[in-house]
């Protein structure tokens, strides 16, 4: 593998304190050195700005951009608008990766002559085991993007590494309400790719026990951009046939049961009276087309 292709790292950190020496530390200590470390400070209130530029003044591969707090989807905008390196990998400030995550995924690149590498399989705080086989396919756009919507690949933009030219061929950014960016990144570089490399180790080590987490603290405005973003996503997908028509029927009915389920548990139905309604009509009227047209394992199949 020629040591002259460059990596941009991209980390937004926002409260991540506890865990940002984790994190940063991973991606200095990755066994492929020629990275870059864009390290974006979303206006956080803690020292994460600080140590940041403690970083810097050790490494001289890291730059960090300091902005007031606007969101994850704008800071991580901004830190791959300064990336200057030939793909790009975008990680959350929370989470760690393993020596190997670069090396792996820009060998898949390289292997498959890929203009985005992924892996369906990441390790967590609650599973440390590595998969026992490895296989290095390519797969079709068509098929990356079945897959990503599914999801058989873990949805966030973080177990990726994307080509710096296609993301800003396609003017793919994260310029969409939240939640469900990571979904609609991913989405988008993969329908536009070429070719898509898929491994099957695990490279990347994503926390569960963060509690200041986005995804951990659930609120009914999370539910309904998230239906929102994935209607979106279909409306943008260049793609139309029954495979990927059956994927988006699948994701769409589960972010109805998932935006339901958090206006009961929040006690929200008269506040949310419309959406409440929407949910138990298109679950009902949907449910035999959904579970027709998706192509979900048993397990799958028993959920709808």
């Amino acid at each position: 593998m020629s040591k002259n292709i460059k990596v941009s790292i991209v980390i937004a950190f926002y409260k991540s304190e506890p865990f940002i020496y984790k994190c940063i530390d991973s991606v200095i200590n990755q066994t492929y050195k020629n990275i870059e470390i864009i390290l974006v400070d979303d206006g956080s209130p803690d020292n994460c700005g600080k140590i940041g530029d403690d970083y810097k003044k050790k490494d001289k591969r890291i730059v960090v951009l300091h902005e007031k707090n606007s969101g994850a989807c704008k800071a991580r905008d901004n830190g791959v608008n300064l990336a200057t390196g030939d793909y790009i990998s975008i990680i959350d400030g929370d989470d760690w990766l393993s020596p190997d995550y670069v090396e792996y995924l820009l060998n898949i690149i390289k292997k498959t002559g890929s203009d985005m590498a992924m892996t369906d399989n990441i390790f967590t705080t609650r599973d440390q085991i590595q998969v026992k086989t490895d296989e290095i396919t390519s797969i079709s756009p068509k098929e990356a993007i079945t897959s990503i919507i599914y999801p058989i690949i873990p949805i966030g933009p973080w177990n990726k590494l994307y080509s710096t030219k296609l993301l800003k061929d396609y003017n793919i950014n994260f310029d969409i309400p939240w939640s469900g960016e990571g979904l609609y990144y991913s989405s988008m570089a993969a329908q536009y790719s070429k070719k898509v490399g898929l491994g099957h180790r695990k490279v990347y080590n994503y926390r569960l026990n963060n509690t200041g987490s986005g995804l951990t603290n659930y609120n009914v405005m999370m539910g309904i951009n998230a239906l929102s973003n994935i209607k979106y996503i279909k409306e943008k997908c260049i793609f139309r046939d029954e495979i990927v028509d059956g994927a988006f029927n699948w994701h769409i009915w589960k972010n109805y049961n998932f935006l339901l389920k958090l206006i009961v548990a929040t006690n929200s139905r008269d506040k949310y009276k419309k959406e409440y309604d929407d949910c138990l009509n298109y679950i009902k009227n949907n449910f035999k087309n959904t579970l027709k047209t998706s192509k979900v394992d048993l397990k799958g199949k028993l959920i709808i």
